[in-house]
């Protein structure tokens, strides 16, 4: 095999110095395949790091002997040395082994190895020198051979030959890469991360995308700057289309450090020139490796429409929810929700002794508790099937567990649904809040934190009139209370808007509907909404938890509001796909109850500020428990007989501003 290798090897070389230029390039290019499929053993490079090491010490007496004939060249003597060279340097490559790392993959570890490995055996051989001259009265060695030699060692070893097998094996992969087709990909930004990404992606040979130019997204302008062999191109919304043009290029990648320029708008500027956008995790590409078996362009995934929205990242208060959670029992009302399971999940993070997943769904709950046992929860989670409307139930629970914070996300949510129901609303969202907030003051829980929604500011539609009037009962009744100094629960309200992936929300029927090829429908092109991710809403529902002192309604900064119809253009621009080209967008008419704006505070509400620059205090109208108790207690038991008019006609009495938005109640509002 070895007669064989050389014997190639030769002929080869004799081809190359023989041949024309193409027979050289093709020669060269056999040999970078070749190492770019071959792995040079360990010893082999050991060996040729020791050969390179005696060549840099010959170097000068030889080249003594060469120039000045009159110099006295002792052979023996010189082979002695090397030989103690030679033995010495050995050791120290033993011990340090620079050898070991994948020379084509070599970096500042490797070379910081082998830098000691050279300094110190230098070190031990001047070392050795003074001493025995400081006996005998004779050097063993030439201090010059040794101080340079040292030098050219580290040149040649560290930087020559590692550099040359780099390149080698890039030269291996850019040939390779020549074998197919692969997408071309501008990479945006020039930050660290950016070019640690154009690095890995350039590195796989399996890889689907080829990076071909930097984006520069700043105002400052480079003028015909590279990195890495790449040009950096600057951005400019009117010009992106041709800049990609040029470069023939079909995709932008970007790392999530990227995405502050694209949810200011940057987003759309390649959405409208039809120019498809992905991301990859920082993670990946600090530890994806080269030779990886899964590439790690195969982790460049889409863009998801909730980094999109157009505010800063909201950082939650660790150690203040921390305080709050921590070896608690705390329950959680509509568990299984799209709220309540996300706040099952944090609680879960911040440490609670017990969280008692309440609920009456039995499929979403069987679910979110295998998620939570298969994260290792199993022995925090538990289960209660039970309906918030049954006071026999709630009662039970309480007893039997003794919970010491109350999160209330359980109601009903769908506004068309709760036009055609509103004995329904009423018996969950106001009854069943009733309940749980007046079983809660019985068990002496330290906190009651509820749920609430936008609509319900100024309702035009009984969900949102049914949420409000459940704040007005929670909130007269953590008012009367402070007038009890020997009551310690303090109740809360939270009000935000829409959020992003919830059951029944516009993104996921929007994806289903892209999915199918469309229509995408939407209900009025004049819609506008705030929307928050799940996870973000429930960080503030618990931050306000902690702050709460008793009868606030905190009301969280959506951000800026969202158009329904701008939505549904940039998710199908986010799919690949053009708006009335390929999937048409349809108007539906407004839902019975639905309207145009939701607000989070009506005209005569203003706010006061916290610690939290997200979270806000809303000054809103206060009810007297003793008055407005009866009313809602009247207004539930109103409810069990199911008349549709006579109950809206009552909750308009206590909501004076419900004012109903087509629908069959509007012959109720007075004129």
């Amino acid at each position: 095999m070895s007669k064989n290798y050389f014997k190639r090897a030769i002929i080869g070389t004799k081809r190359f110095f023989k041949g024309n230029m193409d027979t050289k390039f093709n020669i060269l290019k056999r040999i970078a395949l070749w190492f770019k499929h071959n792995q040079t053993h360990p010893y082999v490079v050991l060996g040729i790091d020791m050969i390179v090491v005696i060549a840099c010490c010959c170097l000068i007496p030889i080249s003594k002997a060469i120039l000045f004939p009159l110099y006295d060249f002792d052979l023996a003597k010189f082979l002695s040395q090397l030989f103690l060279i030679f033995t010495v340097f050995l050791i120290c490559f033993i011990i340090f082994k620079p050898y070991l790392g994948i020379v084509r993959y070599s970096g500042y570890v490797d070379t910081i190895k082998l830098v000691a490995s050279v300094i110190i055996a230098t070190s031990i051989l001047i070392a050795n020198n003074l001493i025995v001259e400081y006996i005998t009265g004779n050097r063993v060695l030439s201090h010059n051979i040794l101080i340079v030699g040292m030098g050219l060692a580290i040149i040649f070893c560290s930087l020559s030959i590692r550099i040359f097998a780099k390149i080698l094996y890039t030269k291996g992969i850019e040939y390779e890469k020549g074998r197919s087709k692969k997408i071309r990909a501008v990479i945006l930004g020039t930050n660290t991360e950016s070019v640690a990404l154009v690095d890995k992606l350039k590195s796989e040979v399996n890889g689907n995308y080829e990076p071909v130019a930097f984006l520069w997204t700043n105002e400052e302008r480079y003028t015909n700057a590279e990195i890495n062999g790449l040009p950096i191109k600057r951005f400019t919304a009117e010009k992106v289309k041709k800049t990609f043009a040029n470069l023939n290029a079909e995709v932008l990648i970007f790392e999530p450090t990227q995405i502050a320029f694209l949810r200011n708008g940057g987003i759309d500027a390649f959405l409208d020139a039809d120019i498809k956008v992905r991301q990859i995790s920082n993670s990946l590409i600090r530890h994806s490796k080269g030779d990886a078996n899964i590439p790690i362009s195969c982790n460049v995934h889409d863009i998801q429409i909730e980094q999109l929205l157009n505010r800063e990242v909201i950082e939650p208060d660790v150690e203040t929810i921390n305080n709050f959670i921590e070896n608690k029992v705390v329950l959680v009302t509509g568990a299984a929700g799209s709220i309540g399971s996300e706040i099952v999940r944090q609680l879960a993070k911040y440490k609670a002794k017990k969280i008692i997943m309440f609920d009456n769904a039995e499929t979403p709950m069987h679910n979110i508790l295998l998620e939570m046992q298969n994260a290792g929860y199993s022995n925090v989670v538990i289960p209660f099937m039970g309906d918030v409307r049954n006071l026999a139930r709630l009662e039970s629970v309480f007893n039997k567990y003794q919970p010491q914070i109350v999160f209330h996300a359980a109601a009903y949510k769908h506004v068309p649904m709760m036009e055609l129901h509103p004995s329904e609303a009423i018996r969950t969202n106001v009854g069943g809040s009733k309940n749980l907030a007046d079983i809660s003051l019985k068990y002496n829980v330290e906190k009651f934190v509820m749920v609430s929604t936008d609509k319900a500011v100024n309702p035009t539609n009984v969900m949102g009139a049914s949420k409000r009037i459940a704040e007005i009962y929670v909130q007269s009744l953590a008012l009367n209370l402070k007038k009890e100094s020997n009551n310690t629960t303090r109740f809360i309200t939270t009000r935000f808007g829409n959020v992003l992936g919830s059951n029944g929300s516009v993104v996921p029927l929007f994806k289903e509907q892209i999915a199918k090829g469309g229509p995408v429908t939407i209900t009025d092109k004049r819609i506008i909404r705030y929307f928050m991710t799940i996870p973000e809403a429930c960080e503030l529902v618990l931050e306000a938890g902690c702050m709460g002192e008793g009868g606030e309604i905190f009301v969280f900064d959506m951000g800026l509001p969202v158009k329904i119809y701008d939505l549904a253009k940039r998710m199908i621009k986010l799919s690949g796909l053009k708006p009335y080209t390929d999937i048409d967008i349809v108007e539906t008419g407004l839902r019975p109850g639905e309207k145009l704006y939701e607000e989070l505070l009506n005209d005569k509400e203003i706010t006061d500020n916290t610690k939290h620059k997200r979270i806000m205090i809303g000054k809103v109208r206060k009810y007297d428990y003793v008055e407005i108790a009866p009313q809602i207690e009247n207004l539930i038991d109103m409810a069990w007989r199911f008349n549709d008019e006579m109950i809206v006609a009552s909750m308009k009495e206590i909501i004076p501003e419900y004012i109903s938005q087509n629908s069959k109640f509007e012959t109720l509002d007075k004129n």
